[in-house]
């Protein structure tokens, strides 16, 4: 089996996907146009997600097979896409081991008791496939809808867990977070390794249910400086691609912010590394260096300008994407909830008809 060879339930390569345009681009193929999708692809901008939704909690919705398959279809269907993301949070893992936490509308993931001493890390406790169930039976049931259109899983990276377990919930500045890292590297270091653990028995039951590719998500990392990310995040992250490396799934790395550390999160082991919309996707790859491909990256706001503004800022991205051994078109970050959903089925319309080979 190759290094990059997609996988079925039964741990053979899937050949549904596997020559698909988005496969291709993962593993710096050529392709027939440049494939698009979209983080956060429901967005809570669809009408129709909002309605299947209604009166359900995220946390809920998250852990319902039924509700998983669809909400992960529409996008796909309205859109057009060239793959899906797997619909979750990044806190699920966390919920399915039993750490008390939930998802405040408006506010996000927060955690009822934040880990800051040693004592705290009794909470975290080994992922077990029965844990999450229902992500196997929701894989099964999409892969069997989806096709020849490949399924992107994914998990949250150690140090943006360890942010919210830390911190508590979302944070601007991450306070605590530097100070456990800076104040106590050793437990900082188990408390990483722990979540490094978790986040790979994710990825793994993810996979082995039948995803094509997986995602890790560190939304926060931008917070922190190379010679930072370097000593107290790295290791986790390598732990985690390295967990899933024997799969041959295209791995992907994303961050928010993330400009300075776009070398190091390619040397953590990706094949693909995500760029937000602030560095140019040339410069991108000239940080990451040869030998991965490049996701990215229009910024989401753009999507509220007028259509001409929409494709000229496009056209930007293809430019400097130009030439690329693999680009995954895709926006700087999730979509943002009021967005129109026709800026995005025309935007993937024009993606296509301006890369058709």
């Amino acid at each position: 089996m190759s290094a990059n060879e997609s996988q079925s339930p039964a741990g053979r390569p899937n050949p549904a996907t596997y020559d698909s345009p988005f496969m291709k681009a993962c593993r710096r193929e050529a392709v027939p146009h440049t494939p698009v999708w979209f983080m956060r692809q429901a967005g809570r901008s669809l009408p129709e997600y909002r309605k299947v939704r209604e009166g359900t909690a995220m946390l809920e919705s998250c852990m319902r097979p039924d509700l998983v398959t669809e909400i992960t279809l529409q996008p796909v269907r309205r859109h057009g896409v060239d793959a899906a993301i797997y619909f979750s949070d990044i806190v699920v893992p966390l919920k399915a081991i039993g750490i008390d936490l939930d998802i405040k509308p408006g506010v996000g993931p927060v955690v009822a008791n934040p880990i800051r001493s040693r004592a705290d890390l009794a909470q975290l406790r080994d992922l077990t496939p029965e844990d999450v169930h229902y992500v196997t039976e929701a894989i099964g049931m999409l892969t069997a809808e989806l096709g020849s259109t490949p399924l992107i899983g994914f998990a949250g990276a150690p140090f943006t867990l360890a942010s919210y377990l830390v911190e508590g919930g979302p944070s601007r500045n991450h306070e605590h977070t530097k100070a456990l890292m800076y104040g106590d590297p050793q437990l900082w270091a188990d408390l990483l390794d722990r979540l490094a653990e978790i986040t790979g028995a994710f990825l793994k039951v993810q996979i082995e249910a039948g995803a094509s590719a997986v995602q890790l998500f560190d939304s926060w990392v931008g917070a922190l400086s190379p010679a930072d990310y370097r000593r107290a995040v790295m290791p986790a992250s390598v732990k985690v691609f390295d967990a899933v490396a024997g799969y041959g799934v295209p791995r992907i790395h994303f961050g928010v912010g993330t400009g300075e550390l776009l070398g190091l999160m390619g040397e953590a082991g990706a094949d693909v590394v995500g760029a937000d919309w602030r560095v140019p996707m040339d410069e991108a790859a000239r940080r990451v260096g040869p030998g991965k491909a490049l996701q990215g990256n229009l910024d989401p706001a753009v999507l509220f300008s007028t259509r001409e503004a929409v494709e000229a800022k496009t056209d930007e991205v293809l430019a400097a994407a130009n030439g690329l051994e693999g680009h995954i078109f895709n926006l700087g970050h999730g979509v943002l909830p009021t967005t129109d959903p026709e800026a995005l089925t025309r935007l993937v319309e024009y993606v296509h008809t301006r890369t058709a080979v």
